[in-house]
């Protein structure tokens, strides 16, 4: 791989996080419960930076969850939730990912939502980059990048410094 160039500063980040909370409160503010799902190992980084931002603004009851899965062998994989299916009847979902690339991670990981009956279910991610192969849209994104198929985008979201660097 080529030579990292850093696309998102720690402060970047951070605003955008902060905005995406906004945003996700804006749109469900008349919710009594807003749970947000973080596919493991990045987007769950991510929704534990979107849970500490709503739960500064949002007088709902925010509830963090996992989701399990190969992101390599989708299909092959069992995806699972770090909670009861049943948890989640009548609710509304957030599913977070820390990149959007070709939606594919994302479209298999409704797999266990579609299982219970659920109010509605968004996604948001911090860097799209817009290359979808399956039919999802991402309702809220911290920033949208035009990148070649071949470019890779990373996210560090666990260290003090949060940044987004494309290789």
């Amino acid at each position: 791989m080529g030579k990292k160039g850093l696309i998102l500063t720690d402060a970047q980040v951070r605003q955008k996080i902060k905005r995406i909370a906004y945003e996700i409160y804006e749109n469900n503010s008349q919710e009594k419960e807003i749970i947000l799902a973080g596919i493991y190992d990045q987007g769950y980084e991510l929704a534990k930076l979107l849970l500490k931002e709503l739960e500064a603004i949002a007088p709902v009851k925010i509830t963090l969850i996992g989701v399990k899965l190969d992101k390599f062998a989708p299909t092959q994989s069992e995806i699972s939730l770090t909670c009861e299916v049943s948890q989640l009847k009548n609710k509304s979902i957030v599913l977070i990912d820390d990149v959007m690339n070709t939606g594919r991670t994302m479209a298999y990981s409704l797999k266990p939502f579609l299982n219970v009956k659920i109010k509605k279910i968004e996604t948001a991610v911090l860097v799209n980059r817009s290359h979808t192969q399956f039919p999802i849209l991402t309702q809220y994104a911290g920033y949208q990048l035009s990148t070649t198929i071949n470019e890779h985008v990373e996210v560090q979201l666990e260290s003090d410094q949060k940044e987004v660097y494309l290789q």
